[in-house]
């Protein structure tokens, strides 16, 4: 199995691509972690996994600087529908919604809402296969996802109010917090989405 670890170009991928190596080992499963910007190895991967580090259009400005990238990603992931894996990232237009920002009801909470939170499921989805009661995430983020089909949403988490933590249609997962610095929930959501058959 290859996983392609999407590299566009901004912060540190090395940290996602030592989990994902972790969770297949615990798992064992033998998959190829590449973090890697090259269209051809993203469009032959088995899973790709699309990690945000900070403003969207960032993210957006490094995709569409990699000459053929973004189709390389729509043709594997919507085309061919390979699992995908969208860590706190969000404005590809795959599933219908709106980012918006946290806006807590209550105004002590500081934003970014930035710490260990727990995950409560909203749906029964491959995702989350094994987690405990009150299993805790780790979140860095100012904005969160509203999605359009309720029937999208596989978990929240509470911060004065709940807020999208997991999303899921199809072969589409994405998190609002960051697996690869969630420790043994972490891993567990990793290697769910390595043996993961959408």
């Amino acid at each position: 199995m290859i996983v392609a670890i999407i590299d566009y170009g901004s912060g540190n991928l090395r940290s996602a691509a030592k989990a994902f190596e972790r969770a297949a080992a615990e798992a064992r499963i033998t998959a190829h972690i590449k973090v890697t910007g090259r269209p051809e190895v993203v469009a032959g991967a088995d899973r790709i996994v699309l990690p945000g580090v900070g403003a969207f259009a960032d993210c957006r400005r490094g995709l569409a600087a990699i000459p053929g990238l973004e189709p390389a990603l729509r043709e594997a992931v919507i085309a061919r529908a390979r699992p995908f894996l969208g860590i706190c990232v969000g404005g590809l237009g795959w599933v219908d919604g709106e980012v918006v920002a946290i806006e807590p009801s209550d105004p002590t909470l500081k934003i970014p809402h930035m710490g260990w939170n727990e995950i409560e499921p909203r749906a029964d989805h491959a995702i989350l296969a094994g987690f405990e009661a009150a299993t805790h995430g780790y979140f860095v983020h100012s904005y969160h996802f509203q999605l359009a089909e309720p029937a999208d949403l596989v978990a929240v988490t509470d911060y004065g109010g709940p807020l999208t933590a997991i999303i899921g249609r199809d072969n589409l997962v994405g998190t609002q917090f960051h697996p690869e610095k969630s420790q043994e929930a972490g891993l567990q959501l990793i290697g769910n989405f390595l043996r993961w058959r959408p």
